[in-house]
């Protein structure tokens, strides 16, 4: 197996350029998020290289540019905050995600994850954006949050603004607004964090002098941590964990799934939750904050000319340049500056396309995503994914139940129609209503199987009665057990069933459950017309004076 997925000589210079671009929007975006993490801006850094390097080594998005993001940041404030007392167990929930990533990948799970649905990804990525601006608020006013997260910091905004550092909050308000306003012609050669980084630094290093800066950061090659975790803070612990990956490993996808559309090239999601995996062990060893696949720099890294691995992998080593060399610099930065940056940032993750089509999208599905939004904002991510994920499944059980119900259709000889051939309708007209003819279309499932079996339940006893399984791909366990009551109950008033257009899916799951031992010779007919044919010899067995 080749070690770095997509590598091309080919594309060395596109690479090399488009890995320094990737370089000069992550180093602002870094030192933001690691400060908003709670770590520091070291910290911050640290992630973006680590991860950076390993997920682009043996990762499965060849242009793809990773360090950290918004959604890894807010879950990782919420780790550092709940073990402030053990600073290297936040650091082991790190390893222990890119650990569960690994699995993840190992086990081939990305085909799974990617199957969550729309409005509950919209859902949390926008409660995940309005969380970054809300946390943001008090450093851009020079001041610092409260402990209790986002509605501890809404509730506190009006002794905010009653108590603001004025020069703080003009400098984050240039940053903010060269963040959203930067002419595309400049940001070109430039982009517009790094621009509202070096200005918004510069103003408050000559004129607006109170504001609060980053102050020291450690210099060097950081020392690995070993792992720290206790009996009794395991479990939550794990949960962490498990919320850092899942996040990690959707946050990837959907950004490879747009390296794809703008590389025009595939990427493996497995091996991608691989070196993401990896990529957050080393991370979390070296105490950076964890990373995933990043959008603005992977698209930057793309259209910079980047292709192959070698552009994610040398972002990360120009950033680690610029950490040894530049960090006396970056101790001047302002902490309202970096605010401004980052309500950018998370005014962009809120799902403004969805949000602009709330009055039209289907009413399940707004309050779907808006009971998401509320969730991650108020209560935390995982309760929102999982509650948004129910939801969203009984809605889809609700619909492939009445999709399935349409579909079933009961026929006697006097309701012979044009779903049947010419033959058939002759032998159902024939048979008159000693048969009826039980048609089922669409996957069998759970959703149906109790008004499968109650619907046949409510009509007249017949003396052959014959399931017509020709356009059902699939049935499930349920589905089976109802086809097996409609079977014992027809045998139980002394009737005949026989089932026929059997597909070979539908019969290893009869098989299984043990439902094709109740069929006797030659009630399982290979398609409906051989089906009816056997029916009007049985009736005529029995009473050849009333058939024909």
């Amino acid at each position: 197996m080749q070690l770095i997925n997509g590598l091309r000589k080919d594309a060395i210079a596109g690479d090399i350029y488009g890995g320094l671009t990737a370089a000069v929007v992550a180093l602002p975006l870094a030192l933001a998020f690691g400060v908003a993490s709670g770590a520091g801006p070291v910290a911050g850094i640290y992630g973006a290289i680590f991860v950076g390097f390993f997920a682009a080594a043996f990762g499965g998005t060849p242009a793809q540019v990773s360090g950290p993001t918004g959604p890894m940041t807010v879950v990782m404030a919420a780790i550092i905050t709940q073990y402030a007392h053990e600073p290297a167990m936040a650091f082991t929930v790190v390893m222990m995600g890119g650990a569960i990533q690994i699995v993840f990948g190992v086990f081939r799970l990305g085909q799974y994850i990617r199957l969550i649905p729309y409005t509950v990804i919209s859902g949390f990525m926008t409660g995940i954006g309005c969380i970054i601006i809300i946390l943001e608020l008090a450093p851009l006013l020079g001041l610092s949050n409260p402990p209790g997260g986002p509605l501890a910091a809404l509730l506190a905004l009006p002794e905010f603004i009653g108590n603001f550092n004025s020069d703080a909050l003009l400098a984050g308000l240039v940053a903010l607004v060269i963040a959203m306003f930067a002419p595309a012609r400049l940001t070109r050669y430039c982009p517009a964090p790094l621009i509202a980084l070096v200005l918004g630094s510069l103003l408050v290093l000559y004129v607006l002098k109170d504001a609060p800066v980053i102050g020291n950061i450690p210099q060097g090659l950081p020392s690995p941590q070993l792992p720290a975790f206790t009996l009794k803070a395991l479990p939550d612990m794990v949960g962490s964990a498990i919320v850092l990956a899942l996040l990690g490993a959707i946050d990837s996808l959907l950004t490879s799934l747009i390296a794809d559309n703008v590389s025009r090239t595939q990427h493996k999601s497995d091996r991608e939750l691989i070196g993401q995996g990896i990529g957050n062990m080393i991370a979390g060893l070296f105490g950076g904050i964890p990373g995933a696949g990043a959008t603005m720099r992977t698209v930057v890294n793309i259209r910079s000319g980047g292709r192959t691995p070698v552009s994610g992998a040398l972002h990360a080593l120009v950033l680690l340049a610029l950490m040894l060399g530049l960090a006396p610099l970056a101790e001047r930065i302002p902490h309202a500056v970096l605010a401004g940056i980052l309500l950018k940032v998370g005014y962009d993750i809120i799902d403004w396309r969805y949000i602009r089509r709330l009055h039209r999208a289907p009413v399940s599905g707004v309050v779907i995503m808006l009971t998401v939004l509320a969730l991650t904002v108020l209560v935390d991510l995982v309760t929102a994914v999982a509650v948004g994920v129910v939801m969203s499944s009984v809605l889809f059980v609700k619909r492939m139940h009445d999709l399935q119900v349409e579909g079933m259709e009961m026929v006697t000889g006097a309701q012979a129609h044009t779903g049947l051939s010419y033959e058939e309708a002759a032998i159902m007209e024939e048979c008159g209503d000693r048969v009826l003819l039980y048609r089922l279309h669409g996957p069998t499932s759970f959703g149906a199987a109790k008004d499968l079996t109650s619907s046949f339940l409510n009509v007249a006893h017949h003396e052959v009665v014959i399931i017509d399984l020709t356009d059902v791909p699939l049935v499930d366990t349920s589905g089976a057990f109802a086809i097996e009551d409609i079977i014992l109950d027809t045998k139980g008033h002394g009737g005949h069933v026989l089932v026929c257009g059997v597909a070979p899916r539908v019969k290893e799951i009869l098989d299984r459950i043990g439902i094709s031992e109740l069929f006797d010779n030659g009630e399982l007919a290979a398609d409906r017309l051989f089906a009816l044919t056997a029916a009007r010899d049985l009736l005529k067995q029995a009473d050849p004076v009333k058939t024909g």
